[in-house]
């Protein structure tokens, strides 16, 4: 990175905590949501994070690509760019169940290269970039070092299993865990709090690039379920789902989930 890695670090922690003050505002599970086109909620609280994320991350010359933002395609020009999610598991906000969280990741050069995401709801900030490896809650940490898929502890969608698209994995050597938000998911998997995460539907930049950052940057495993190199920072975001588990479940992961992938096709559109 051009900018020292210690400041871009330091700006994606200050971000998160200022983000955390403002979603502290606020009662989970009390709040009133909208719905978008999509019938994906939004909450002041996710307006709100937003526009704080944006004043505290932004620099000039780099790109912002945020769920809640109108997207600016002058990102599509620029070297780094910030994709974040204010809010990722606003259904889980609403209903006050703690898997939220703020998700941040800086992209250069198409590659998530540093990443950040704070829960408030369990007091658990992970922080890391691929020069520094990864902290959660200011300390060290390594991915799963599990050799095998027997009783792997894998967090799903929840609204995947409701839709009994895991049913097939039901059952089997995965020990299954139902929960919200894909970017929490991931940054468990990076702290090596679980196994292995994994969806089977399209994701946008902002649900996984910080998850991903934050997989890699530990020495995790992270690829898309169409096989092909994740990149961010696309003019469409929406990706094929995403596959993330400890280095040593690699081979025998890919092998359990292939033939799922899916051709992801636009839903964003301003």
């Amino acid at each position: 990175m051009t900018t020292s890695n210690s400041d871009i670090l330091s700006r994606i922690h200050a971000a998160l905590e200022a983000g955390r003050e403002v979603l502290n505002r606020y009662t989970p599970g009390a709040i009133e949501a909208e719905f978008k086109v999509g019938h994906d909620p939004v909450t002041e609280a996710d307006r709100a994070v937003d526009a704080l994320l944006r004043q505290n991350l932004l620099r000039d010359g780099e790109g912002w690509l945020s769920e809640e933002s109108v997207d600016d395609f002058t990102r599509l020009d620029k070297k780094r760019v910030w994709v974040v999610d204010p809010l990722d598991g606003t259904r889980e906000f609403v209903k006050g169940i703690p898997e939220f969280c703020i998700s941040v990741a800086l992209v250069e050069d198409g590659v998530p290269i540093a990443g950040g995401i704070c829960n408030p709801a369990t007091d658990q900030l992970i922080l890391g970039s691929l020069e520094t490896g990864v902290t959660c809650n200011g300390k060290a940490t390594q991915p799963s070092q599990r050799t095998s898929l027997e009783g792997a502890l894998t967090l799903a969608s929840r609204s995947e299993v409701k839709r009994g698209e895991w049913k097939e994995f039901e059952g089997g050597k995965l020990k299954i865990q139902a929960m919200g938000s894909v970017a929490y998911k991931l940054g468990l998997v990076a702290a090596g709090l679980a196994d292995v995460t994994f969806t089977l539907t399209p994701k946008n930049e902002w649900d996984v690039a910080a998850g991903a950052a934050l997989v890699a940057s530990a020495g995790g495993f992270v690829g898309t379920l169409d096989t092909k190199p994740l990149r961010c920072n696309n003019r469409n975001p929406l990706l094929s789902g995403l596959l993330a588990c400890g280095p040593h479940l690699r081979e025998e992961f890919l092998a359990l989930v292939e033939g799922h992938g899916r051709t992801a096709a636009p839903v964003r559109q301003e």
